[in-house]
């Protein structure tokens, strides 16, 4: 790990902002149409580091849409509305009247799907006074910090990730959790896959390593009653989520976030009451865990 995140540079200036994963890069417009080349350094940084930052952008929703198609389709989410000119654009929002905001909780985006999004691309239009950061975690280390005989028994179980998650809390849909709660928009996901089973143990399709494969969307394992499957669903988000595999990003206006949905979780973090934070999010379509 170390000596992947000290790679050589050609084109950008990568800085590691923790130990266990995420760096800022420097040197790279991404408003700017970006040669192969330079786009070859921004995909070694972004698997190198998990997840990568570029502060000072200044992105209108077509340039942050052209960065995000150089990497891919781009996955729309079945429950949430995107904007009225830029669908493929998730306008996450919280104003000073909203009681919750989205993504308040350790995740990995579209888990859900049967070919859960392999990026997230996140640009800030506006930032509260203070606080509002996201912070991320290195399912890598997770899945390396376990015993051997843990490793075994999980690489054979597949988590049931559903997408309507709340229901599997209090009953509630989706849309009846966030009524009256938050500013944005729900909406029917119709014939769309919403549930779906995946490996607990994943392998990154390009790097090759396996890393825990967890989050809050995991409501059951396959094959077991929930009385069986919760316990060690708790210890895994527990164990996944420990202090010395995060990091924690704090935004400015203009800062854009890239991470790796297949190695990593996130939680946006709601301590800004009476603040309003404005973010404008692109999800890529990926492929089916293995």
């Amino acid at each position: 790990m170390t000596a992947l995140r000290n790679r050589e540079y050609r084109h950008i200036e990568v800085h590691p902002i923790a130990g266990s994963l995420g760096a800022e890069i420097e040197g790279v417009d991404l408003s700017q149409e970006l040669d192969d080349e330079v786009l070859g350094e921004i995909r070694s940084a972004l698997l190198d580091n998990l997840v990568i930052f570029a502060r000072d952008q200044k992105l209108t929703p077509d340039r942050q849409l052209a960065f995000a198609k150089r990497w891919g389709e781009i996955h729309f989410h079945p429950f949430m509305q995107g904007m009225d000119d830029y669908p493929e654009i998730l306008e996450i929002k919280k104003l000073p009247t909203d009681k919750k905001n989205f993504g308040g909780s350790w995740h990995s985006d579209q888990q859900f799907a049967p070919k859960p999004a392999m990026g997230t691309i996140l640009y800030a239009k506006q930032v509260p006074s203070a606080g509002g950061d996201t912070m991320f975690v290195n399912q890598y280390l997770a899945y390396e910090a376990l015993s051997d005989t843990m490793k075994n028994m999980l690489s054979g179980l597949k988590g049931v990730n559903i997408g309507d998650n709340f229901k599997g809390h209090d009953g509630k849909s989706r849309k009846e959790f966030y009524a009256d709660k938050i500013s944005m928009k729900v909406k029917d996901p119709g014939d769309v896959q919403t549930t779906s089973a995946h490996p607990l143990i994943r392998t990154h399709p390009e790097t090759g390593r396996k890393g825990l494969y967890i989050g809050g969307h995991t409501h059951g394992i396959e094959g077991m009653t929930a009385e069986e499957s919760q316990p060690l669903i708790d210890f895994l988000m527990r164990h996944s989520t420990r202090p010395e595999f995060t990091c924690r990003f704090r935004w400015q206006t203009g800062s854009l976030a890239f991470w790796d949905n297949r190695c990593t979780q996130h939680y946006a973090v709601n301590d800004y009451p009476g603040d309003t934070r404005i973010m404008h999010r692109i999800t890529i379509c990926g492929d089916t865990p293995y």
